[in-house]
């Protein structure tokens, strides 16, 4: 068992992983990682993402992106002018 501390980067809290588990887990930058907290809520568990488990979209994201493309469809004119300055 390693302990390690809790840093600030931005908004969010981090923990290093340690090298001989990143290696382990052939972990690399941008590898993508699962953080789920366990129910009793004083642990969490960090595992390698594999396809299968990445969030699926749902229908906001769809809804979202239907949004966005009317939205920028009807100002088209406005961003393209603001894009210019």
């Amino acid at each position: 068992m390693q302990v390690q501390t809790v840093f600030r980067a931005g908004n969010s809290n981090v923990v290093a992983i340690p090298k001989a588990i990143s290696d382990d887990l052939n972990l690399k930058k941008g590898s993508e990682v699962i953080v789920q907290k366990l129910p009793q809520g004083d642990a969490f568990i960090v595992k390698k993402a594999v396809r299968d488990e990445r969030v699926k979209k749902t229908s906001l994201d769809t809804e979202f992106k239907k949004w966005l493309k009317e939205a920028i469809q009807e100002d088209a004119e406005i961003l393209d002018e603001l894009a210019l300055r």
